[in-house]
């Protein structure tokens, strides 16, 4: 079942001239409510300042309008931060240009159901309140000074400083939670426990929720309250406890390609060559009769012993999903196969071409340009792919192609994981070929970007040397780290800033290494600039971090010869 909601809002302006509260909520459907979620909003204009309601209003639109403009494989937590941080700088350019619009703020609080999942983004003094059994609990701190003197006076809300910092949470849903998001007109009026006991009304009936968020509106303005006063009530009627990877699964229903033979003809698409073969996939370089120019594209499907592990074909449902979101030049294309396919596979455009590897096999060599070139193109393709927050785990020659075209392409996601896992994915840490494996991930840690910087650094280390900086590693093989072959041993010709910033990407501690591809890469523009700064690497450690154990021993060695001064000028 996918996620469903009921959802009603309900917002009163109460004795004030102008009401400056603002909510909203979206729910997509298909598609997209796997992937994103439904999401509400609610806001509150800072009341007093210029454009308080202006400053609500265009908050919250822009929240639910961007969010879902994110990339899917975003943690919700990067999507809104991204946004509420854009949002800020928005809201603080409007009050610099006008001097009526001077301390235009508001608060801004967001919550999102993906999957089985809540996550909510919170600035301010708006709410999200949780029922849940019959027991009310408030998600969201308030941003508030807690002194009598300066009560309600806001510490935090989009467009009070030059930068934004907002709470995330999240939690798991369960059919039947109730959530209010409200503005501290309502929670400021009415008691715990009278909120509780309006929202255990919608908890009871399908036809109530909009009932409910009326009432708690009016109550609280009955009670007294002198401000605009919002309610948003959200029922949990199914939870999509698989989301994602139903959407996958569903994918990954169709049987498995048989082997295709050169010249034969499989749903419109004409068999040109088989490129690869593995145990677990083939390509093949077909022509697409559906296209009028007759175009050639790469068929990738799994080998049948591998289809019949669900496994695998999960995984490679996952890799098709991620093909069509990583849209950049770095990137073979994905295209849909035909609606009534009558088999798994994927299609990507086809580049001709040869990857690094099979460059490396015939003989090819890299001269130290051509390598520098290498290293700036895929820096540019790994960031693209973090940014997205996809990890691409198998960084290496072979799936790195260079196009005739002269285009650096990153091939296979087969691997990958994303900030939208699947659990099932996600239970092969040490997934990749050993050899490019940082050492962290041979202790079980969670790959990261920086594991794929470490792979990147083995690649141009191997393209240069065709050897590898601290040995081959062999499959099962649990290796040891100590210090790195210098490239220079292999290739003299190679610039010491050049070595410098490999052996920094080589670094066994990943607090050693680059944070960031952004940053291998401004460190390869800036050329002999970047050997001024140079960093701690596994090549350029001092004595103490690259072996303690003598370090301790010179360290006896200097206290007993200390010790045999002192006692010599003592016994005079």
């Amino acid at each position: 079942m996918p996620l469903s909601v009921t959802v009603a809002h309900f917002s009163a302006t109460g004795p004030r001239a102008r009401n400056e509260d603002f909510t909203g909520c979206v729910t997509p459907h298909g598609a997209d409510l796997a992937s994103k979620g439904f999401a509400a909003v609610v806001a509150d204009g800072v009341s007093g300042a210029g454009g308080g309601r202006e400053a609500a209003e265009h908050c919250a639109r822009n929240v639910l309008a961007d969010y879902y403009a994110t990339p899917d494989t975003w943690e919700v937590s990067q999507s809104l931060d991204k946004i509420y941080s854009a949002l800020n700088r928005w809201v603080q350019t409007q009050a610099r240009a006008s001097p009526d619009l001077l301390g235009m703020a508001t608060t801004l609080t967001t919550l999102v159901l993906r999957g089985s999942m809540y996550h909510f983004a919170h600035v301010g003094d708006t709410r999200i309140y949780l029922l849940r059994d019959g027991v009310l609990q408030s998600l969201t701190t308030d941003h508030v000074w807690q002194r009598p003197e300066m009560e309600h006076v806001l510490t935090r809300a989009v467009g009070l400083d030059t930068s934004v910092t907002a709470d995330h949470g999240f939690g798991l849903v369960r059919r039947g939670d109730v959530f209010a998001l409200v503005s501290d007109g309502v929670w400021a009026a009415l008691a715990t426990t009278d909120l509780q006991r309006e929202l255990s009304h919608a908890a009871t009936s399908k036809d109530s929720v909009e009932h409910v968020a009326r009432s708690i509106v009016e109550y609280a303005h009955q009670l007294g309250g002198k401000d605009n006063a919002t309610a948003l009530v959200v029922r949990v009627e199914d939870v999509d406890a698989n989301a994602l990877r139903d959407v996958l699964q569903t994918a990954s229903e169709l049987p498995a390609l048989p082997p295709q033979e050169v010249g034969q003809i499989f749903d419109g698409f004409t068999v040109l060559e088989r490129m690869h073969l593995s145990r677990v996939t083939v390509l093949y370089r077909v022509r697409d009769s559906h296209a009028a120019n007759g175009r050639d594209l790469t068929m990738k499907a799994l080998t049948r012993e591998a289809h019949a592990d669900a496994h695998e074909r999960l995984a490679f449902a996952h890799e098709r999903w991620l093909n069509k979101r990583v849209v950049a030049r770095f990137f073979a294309q994905n295209v849909d196969p035909p609606e009534n396919a009558s088999a798994s596979y994927s299609l990507t455009t086809f580049h001709p071409g040869k990857t690094l590897a099979q460059q490396l096999a015939a003989g090819g060599h890299f001269s130290i340009p051509e390598a520098i070139k290498c290293a700036v193109e895929l820096s540019r393709a790994v960031g693209a792919l973090h940014r997205r927050s996809i990890i691409h785990r198998d960084i290496k020659p072979e799936n790195i192609h260079l196009g005739d075209d002269g285009q650096l392409r990153v091939l296979d996601l087969g691997v990958a994981v994303s900030g939208f896992e699947v659990a099932e994915l996600s239970n092969a840490t040490r997934a990749g070929t050993p050899s490019y494996l940082a050492p962290e991930l041979f202790q079980n840690v969670e790959p990261s970007a920086q594991s794929d910087i470490y792979a990147v650094a083995v690649t141009l280390y191997h393209l240069l040397s065709r050897k590898f900086p601290y040995g081959e590693v062999e499959p099962f093989q649990t290796p040891k780290f100590g210090e790195a072959t210098p490239v220079s041993r292999w290739r003299p010709d190679c610039p010491g800033w050049f070595e410098n910033i490999i052996s920094r990407g080589l670094a066994v501690e990943p607090a050693h290494r680059f944070e960031t591809a952004e940053e291998f890469l401004l460190a390869i523009e800036q050329g002999p600039l970047s050997a001024a700064s140079p960093r701690k690497s596994t090549l350029r450690q001092p004595l103490a971090t690259r072996n303690r154990l003598r370090t301790w021993q010179v360290i006896a060695a200097a206290a007993i010869i200390l010790n045999f001064v002192l006692a010599y000028f003592l016994n005079r």
